[in-house]
């Protein structure tokens, strides 16, 4: 997402809107002017015809950086508090020559679902009606076509992607070396054809590429012309309105309305060249748009709030079919021991946003593809076959603790005991302590402590007193002492991890 693009002015697009006061006066003018004639005669003023994606099409989905999660800041992560839907970023090869999807190299699938949830948030997302889509490559790693050396091994790490998280969207984001190898670039287009081909369900396959004010770069013309050679059916073509690298852009919103003016030229001339029919809204139904709120990588560009509600308003207007940004995780402003506002922050916008929120802004007029909630059926809470502990109105919990309740699992925000249930309806989320996570899912395992083999570390006996360091076990569980203490049951370190004297031994 941060390809930068220098040195490329392009001039300001300029044409010219459809006047409601102009059409009625020259209606009138028409009537005047055949004053006598039969009513029949005079034509009715029609409305405008309807440019672009359908609205029912026109979708939102906020990037998330995956990479970034910790599975301790789970309670507050903004995964899940957008409008519109989530496309999660980016899936990449475990190495330079691994052909194994991993989250950024940071996680792999299964890491990714056991430290922070990530198969049940996404599920969450997909029972409450909300889109969401798996993004490939990105601008560092190593992207899936580069790394599987064969259409067959990459199809089959698409496809385990794709069923795990039953998405029925994807992203290709190519940036970078992915444009370099031309061998890779059929691969991948060999690779998606074939899975739009042997799926028994549609997969809509979205390009996401760099784009100067002129239009789309030749690498990019070069990744569409494949896909559309190989029988690819692309759902649209998303540009990365972003880091253009202009000295003084006196608005970024401007700059982008040019690119996406001059890329939907491009793609209309793409698609007859392929002899292939546009959408019934033209070219506009197959673009998206993708700015990088706050400050970009280029210093002197920075997308403001006011550059969201122009570029929001141009895109609506336009008929786009997506809205994204990059990306959820920044959409705050820095804190304030964060004080280099000069650099990016992967974790903050870089401007101060009053309390607004870009993705608010941008997600405006693009709530299609959405649909009716489906809650599931939830698993009953039992104790043997639960991912966590179930719920108690008498055990103490501290923050980052998850528990099962009413089928859902949810997480303590702080240290809490004796309150109300995790799903009181009467509380909102800022004054629950509780953040639902997600639902229980069929394929978890049961909750289970860690164990020590036998005699490895004496019992636990609660008349003896116990130093810092000290280690014990207790019904197999090894524990280790934080501070002086006697009679104090080393169990409820499980949960209580602020008070009690006992630290649970994870290995």
């Amino acid at each position: 997402m941060t390809r930068l693009l220098r040195g490329r002015d392009g001039s300001r697009f300029a044409g010219r809107r459809f006047s409601l006061a102009r059409a009625s006066l020259s209606v009138l003018a028409v009537g005047v002017a055949v004053a006598g004639v039969a009513a029949s005669t005079v034509l009715p003023l029609l409305p405008t015809p309807v440019s672009g994606a359908p609205l029912a099409d026109r979708w939102f989905g906020a990037y998330y950086d995956v990479t970034l999660e910790e599975g301790a800041d789970l309670a507050r992560s903004s995964l899940g508090v957008s409008p519109g839907g989530t496309v999660l970023a980016f899936v990449v090869a475990a190495s330079d020559d691994a052909c194994t999807p991993t989250w950024g190299r940071a996680y792999s699938l299964d890491e990714a679902s056991t430290r922070f949830d990530l198969d049940r948030r996404v599920e969450r997302l997909q029972r409450e009606g909300r889109p969401v889509a798996v993004s490939f490559g990105g601008a560092i790693n190593t992207e899936l076509a580069l790394a599987c050396r064969n259409v067959a091994a990459l199809t089959d790490a698409y496809n385990l992607v794709i069923d795990r998280y039953g998405v029925d969207t994807i992203d290709l984001d190519i940036e970078g070396d992915a444009f370099l190898d031309d061998a890779a670039t059929v691969r991948r287009a060999a690779a998606i054809a074939r899975l739009q081909h042997e799926r028994d369900d549609p997969l809509h396959v979205w390009l996401t590429l760099p784009v100067a004010p002129t239009g789309l770069t030749a690498d990019g013309i070069g990744v569409i012309d494949a896909m559309l050679d190989a029988g690819v059916e692309l759902a649209g073509v998303n540009v990365m309105t972003m880091n253009y690298g202009i000295a003084e852009p006196a608005s970024l919103a401007g700059v982008s309305a040019e690119a996406l003016t001059a890329t939907s030229t491009q793609l209309a001339t793409m698609w007859e060249k392929h002899h292939i029919a546009l959408p019934t809204g033209g070219a506009w139904a197959l673009l998206g748009a993708t700015p990088m709120i706050g400050r970009n990588d280029v210093p002197t560009e920075v997308f403001s709030l006011d550059d969201a509600r122009e570029l929001n308003a141009f895109a609506a207007e336009k008929g786009l079919a997506r809205m994204s940004m990059w990306s959820l995780n920044r959409d705050h402003t820095c804190g304030s021991n964060y004080p280099y506002t000069d650099v990016v922050s992967p974790a903050c916008s870089g401007v101060e946003q009053a309390g607004e929120r870009f993705v608010d802004l941008l997600a405006a007029d693009f709530d299609g593809g959405t649909s009716a909630p489906d809650p599931g059926e939830p698993i009953p809470d039992d104790p043997d076959t639960s991912p966590y502990p179930v719920w108690q109105s008498t055990t103490y919990y501290s923050a980052g603790v998850k528990v099962v309740w009413n089928g859902g699992v949810y997480v303590s925000k702080w240290w809490t005991e004796d309150g109300p249930t995790p799903d009181d309806p009467t509380l909102d989320l800022a004054a629950s302590a509780w953040t639902y996570v997600g639902p229980v899912l069929a394929e978890d395992e049961p909750f289970a402590l860690p164990v020590v083999a036998a005699g490895t570390y004496p019992e636990w006996d609660a008349t003896t007193l116990y130093d810092q360091g000290d280690r014990v076990v207790q019904d197999g569980v090894g524990y280790e002492a934080r501070w002086w203490s006697r009679g104090q049951d080393p169990a409820r370190s499980i949960l209580d991890r602020d008070y009690s004297p006992w630290k649970l031994l994870e290995e």
